[in-house]
């Protein structure tokens, strides 16, 4: 059993039609935790019935809430969701809200300094509060994992130069790799030299990049793993990515073949695309089937 803390935004998605509870680093984190490991939450919630409810969801899932903190004045996290006829989903970002104000506690740096792995986003670095509760925790992290979450207009080349360069794991999709090479200089238009680029450029180990319903890549050490995907009806896709990375990280973190890892990881990314929401229950028994159907 591992033991990991997610950092960054707790909020509500609303759909055109309900709500549900997510965040990509809280999403990370219920899927983490269902695998058996030991997972930690850091953020922040407004002094409302929003956050009142994320905080219960928090501790019915056995998740460490020591980190989350109370923002007396900013407003729970919101997100308006919008999805196409595909179930691919665009979002609108409410700000500020309160997780963009995460303060540096002696709580949070305790929890990060006990756990084999931090992982965080892009996305919360929107404000300067939580960026430099951020920044200064990643000094005290052991083994760092930067999903990056690319959110118009809510990053910059230099904040993302600066996680990449902090990271000992980068995940991204196809799109956010491909923009953010460009933005270093990078001609390339293939995914493995991008990803070379993108190692030599950050001096990162470990570099997953996620291609929709065509699977994911994953380089570990200098070599390449990758999955083609498995074929589902999609329903929605929010939530997706946070879920495969979270099966990612699980089995590398328990020396998990690399190849075994993606395509485990695969499977529960695309068990959770064909059903609705962010933080839908799988059994075993579905991603087994999934993986040898």
């Amino acid at each position: 059993m591992a033991n990991i803390t997610c950092f960054g935004e707790v909020l509500w998605d609303e759909f055109p039609e309900h709500k549900k509870i997510g965040g990509a680093p809280l999403n990370v984190a219920v899927r983490l935790k269902s695998f058996g490991n030991d997972v930690s939450m850091i953020s922040r919630i407004g002094d409302d019935n929003d956050g009142r409810e994320i905080l219960e969801f928090i501790k019915k899932n056995e998740i460490n809430s020591g980190g989350i903190q109370i923002d007396e004045k900013l407003e729970t996290g919101k997100v308006k969701v919008v999805l196409d006829e595909k179930g691919s989903a665009s979002y609108d970002i409410m700000f500020p809200r309160a997780w963009d104000t995460i303060q540096l506690e002696s709580m949070s740096k305790e929890i990060v300094k006990s756990s084999d792995a931090f992982v965080f986003g892009s996305l919360i670095a929107r404000n300067d509060v939580s960026k430099h509760t951020l920044y200064e925790l990643l000094k005290t992290a052991k083994y760092k994992i930067f999903d990056v979450n690319l959110r118009a207009p809510y990053y910059t080349k230099e904040i993302l130069s600066y996680l990449m360069n902090q990271a000992d794991f980068i995940k991204f999709n196809d799109d956010e790799i491909f923009e953010i090479s460009a933005m270093l200089g990078s001609k390339s238009s293939s995914l493995e030299d991008t990803i070379h680029f993108i190692a030599k450029h950050t001096n990162t180990k470990t570099i997953c990049v996620t291609k929709g319903k065509h699977g994911a890549i994953l380089f570990v050490d200098g070599k390449f793993y990758s999955n083609n995907g498995y074929h589902i009806t999609v329903v929605d896709t929010v939530g997706a990515g946070d879920s495969f990375l979270a099966s990612l990280i699980s089995k590398l973190l328990h020396n998990e073949d690399p190849q075994k890892s993606i395509d485990y990881a695969c499977a529960v990314g695309a068990i959770v695309a064909s059903k609705a929401g962010a933080n839908p229950s799988i059994s075993n028994e579905e991603i087994q089937q999934m993986m040898h159907a």
